[in-house]
């Protein structure tokens, strides 16, 4: 049997199992604080980023971890295993997914790229699927169809937890934050296609959270997925209660909280709070 490698990058939500997966390996992305380097949840954690961002002179950046990383690590599994797949955040939010096929090319074992077009819990839906599916004996090809299927069935909605640090890490124009910061409006923040969209505009948080639920449950009556996944910065009060709200609506729905991450949380804020889910996972 064909022996594979599994690599992701630091944006990922790893739950236990992942963790403790022998065949998975984490590329961690870069964080830059006043011109110090960190590697996302090797260096940094989410926590300390944001008590770091209170004292910054310059506004925080992120980058992609660099060729040369993902050629020592590729040539590296090329000595156990014999092909890797990769699945990694969005190639329109981060330029991740290019370093990994440029790496491909320097090294003789055989690599898959995937961009999932989305990061964090979403993506580790479809990393998890994808193990899944090789279990089985699917090729690489089969599984990357799929996969391919599934990603484009994803909706993701966003309260970002600071329009602020979204426009200081050049996310957001300045017309939208002044507008944002002086009307008091909130983006609901949607993932479409790999990149940033804004939904929606609201006047408060209630009615975000409204009508972020109204796009959960009319694509649950339809396709009727099994999972969700709630992300959140760094207060797990706010998922925890968004979850239960959830389970007492569908009961059915496996409903899980995940912490967003650091090179993330340089972008959203702490407060953020975001709700995701793939129509065609059943």
């Amino acid at each position: 049997m064909v022996k594979t490698a599994w690599v992701t990058d630091s944006t990922a939500y790893l739950d236990e199992e992942l963790k403790n997966h022998p065949d998975l390996y984490t590329i961690p992305l870069t964080i830059l604080l006043d011109g110090e380097e960190f590697a996302d949840g090797i260096d940094l954690s989410a926590a300390e980023l944001y008590s770091r961002l209170k004292e910054l002179k310059s506004p925080p950046k992120t980058s992609q971890p660099a060729v040369g990383v993902f050629q020592q690590l590729y040539e590296e599994l090329s000595k156990n295993y014999d092909q890797i797949v990769a699945v990694l955040i969005s190639g329109k939010l981060s330029g991740t997914v290019s370093s990994s096929e440029q790496a491909a090319k320097l090294v003789d074992i055989p690599v898959t790229t995937f961009d999932s077009n989305i990061l964090t819990a979403p993506m580790t839906a479809l990393l998890k699927k994808g193990i899944h599916l090789v279990q089985e004996g699917n090729s690489i090809e089969s599984v990357i169809d799929q996969l391919e299927s599934i990603k484009r069935t994803n909706e993701t909605y966003v309260l970002i937890g600071s329009l602020e640090q979204l426009h200081r890490s050049g996310r957001m124009s300045g017309l939208q934050f002044f507008l944002g910061s002086m009307l008091n409006v909130k983006p609901i923040i949607s993932i479409e296609d790999g990149a940033l969209n804004t939904k929606e505009k609201v006047r408060s948080d209630k009615k975000a959270k409204e009508k972020i639920l109204d796009y959960l449950k009319s694509s649950y009556e339809k396709h009727k997925f099994k999972e969700v996944y709630i992300l959140y910065g760094l207060h797990p009060e706010n998922a925890n209660e968004w979850q239960e709200e959830i389970k007492k609506i569908y009961p059915d729905l496996n409903v899980v909280c995940c912490p967003l991450g650091a090179v993330i949380g340089v972008h959203a804020g702490e407060n953020t709070l975001g709700i995701s889910w793939h129509n065609g996972l059943k």
